[in-house]
């Protein structure tokens, strides 16, 4: 079984300093409704899901990992247990909509940029309607225009993994980057 890190980070980090995963031991949190926040939305609970990365993707290997094209096809966890994740975290979470399909079980540090693709603490119950500051779809944009960021050599790795670990909205600017200039009206 590969071994996963998770991300431990701080507010400075966020800020411009190149984080450093560090090993911490998961959150010992059981199955009872409730036990996750969604005061932190869009955002997950951290004390539920804190991120956690895959090893294998580091600075030196993206050009052989996430850089390359259908990379993340490859590592991606089956339906199957994403699905059966997600209804566990929807209880734990204390969604009063509990259709599933109004989730997008989702990487907190996303495969795109080394997530850990089966680790609990890295998979969320992500809302797809706005949840207090954006969408799933919102976070996917991010998502993209960081990694190609990361893999045109604009942004280190560790500084992207960071903003999608700390605060996904604050990478808005390189997803507006990414777009370009809007039309004038």
């Amino acid at each position: 079984m590969p071994r996963v890190f998770v991300i431990v980070l701080s507010a400075t980090t966020a800020l411009g300093a190149t984080a450093v995963p560090t090993a911490v031991a998961a959150p010992t949190r059981g199955t009872a409704p409730g036990i996750c926040s969604q005061a932190y939305l869009p955002l997950p609970d951290p004390a539920c899901q804190p991120g956690a990365i895959n090893p294998d993707v580091t600075q030196e290997t993206i050009g052989s990992t996430i850089c390359v094209a259908g990379w993340t096809r490859t590592v991606r966890p089956p339906v199957a247990y994403t699905n059966a994740l997600k209804a566990r975290q929807i209880a734990e979470y204390g969604y009063s909509d509990t259709n599933p399909a109004n989730y997008e079980e989702d990487h907190l540090i996303p495969l795109e940029l080394g997530g850990a693709p089966r680790d609990p603490r890295n998979l969320w119950p992500e809302p797809r309607y706005d949840a207090g500051g954006g969408t799933a779809a919102d976070k996917d944009e991010v998502e993209n225009a960081l990694r190609k960021k990361v893999c045109a050599g604009l942004t280190p790795l560790a500084a992207a993994r960071t903003i999608m670990a700390v605060d996904w909205r604050r990478g808005r600017s390189a997803a507006a980057s990414r777009r370009g200039p809007a039309a004038p009206r």
